[in-house]
């Protein structure tokens, strides 16, 4: 697999008609230069305040971020311009904060999104932070919001699936809300594992069910309206296929069942989430009569 080639190509997709107008928009934004724009890493990453901007260039700031919708991680403030993502963000990273150490490794987020983790994964000063996404939409609302921010992070319009022909290994691999939109998971981790250098550790949450035994739920059409999950583990089937992977040093950080506190539709998202997927009468079960969106987090190691 010549990365290279992928990477070019990828590049390409952003000639695409249907892309063409967000990145128009964008370069319009990238005209706006701030120096030295205060950054506030705090639950809402900020940056700037309003009287950094003239009028004419906060209407360019709006209308880039409109043109991006929708934003489903974050939250952002942009100068003022509060971007209300149909995810906060901040709870689940709060959650897994206090069990990693970045501090001059060599890091990857896969399913990056817009970058949110990334930003906020810096303040551990990793070496190199690199993000894998392939979609068009989500690198450019990084982009719009690395442009004011200014940070050295390293976006990959590339897929999970490319990461072991990539041109290094990593120190420390996060993938979050990934693994049951894979059809093959245990290759996915494998995939995982061959990214790694030694002694290289991963972070991941998934969807979960409760039970003891290793077994998991395959929705027969869609999860929660969501059409493309394949498995949903109970904990030991979660740790048998890290196993069959090759990580060892399990260890289950948290389990969590998603709230609307955490998901929930705004303005600049869809026209539904989280509680339109749910059964009106039983919010402990999915509008299609599965149990309620459950995730377990989990850190391992790669096998010597």
């Amino acid at each position: 697999m010549d990365i290279e080639k992928l990477k070019e190509k990828k590049v390409n997709c952003l000639e695409w008609k249907n892309v063409k107008p967000w990145v128009t928009q964008l370069n319009k934004c990238r005209e706006i230069n701030v120096a030295d724009a205060k950054i506030d890493l705090g639950d809402t990453l900020s940056i700037g305040k309003s009287e950094d901007l003239s009028e004419d260039e906060h209407k360019v700031l709006l209308e880039t971020a409109k043109t991006l919708i929708p934003w489903r991680k974050g939250p952002f403030n942009l100068f003022g311009l509060e971007i209300d993502s149909e995810w906060q963000s901040n709870i689940k990273y709060n959650l897994i904060r206090p069990h990693f150490n970045l501090k001059d490794k060599v890091v990857a987020d896969i399913g990056c999104n817009n970058g949110y983790y990334m930003f906020k994964m810096l303040e551990d000063k990793p070496k190199k932070m690199i993000g894998f996404d392939p979609a068009p939409l989500t690198m450019l609302q990084f982009e719009f919001i690395n442009h004011f921010y200014k940070s050295d992070i390293e976006y990959e319009m590339l897929g999970i699936e490319h990461l072991e022909a990539y041109n290094h290994k990593f120190d420390f691999i996060f993938m979050l809300g990934v693994l049951y939109h894979r059809a093959d998971p245990v290759g996915t981790l494998k995939s995982l594992a061959r990214g790694l250098n030694k002694d290289g550790e991963i972070l991941i949450d998934t969807f979960m069910i409760d039970g003891e035994e290793d077994v998991c739920l395959t929705p027969r059409d869609r999860y929660s309206k969501i059409p493309n999950i394949y498995f949903i583990p109970t904990i030991p089937a979660l740790k048998n296929w890290l196993n069959r992977a090759g990580f060892t040093d399990i260890e289950v950080l948290s389990t969590t069942v998603t709230s609307s506190e955490e998901q929930r539709k705004t303005s600049w998202s869809f026209d539904q989430s989280l509680e339109d997927f749910l059964d009106p009468n039983d919010s402990s079960k999915t509008i299609e009569g599965y149990p309620a969106p459950k995730r377990v987090y989990v850190k391992a190691k790669k096998l010597k």
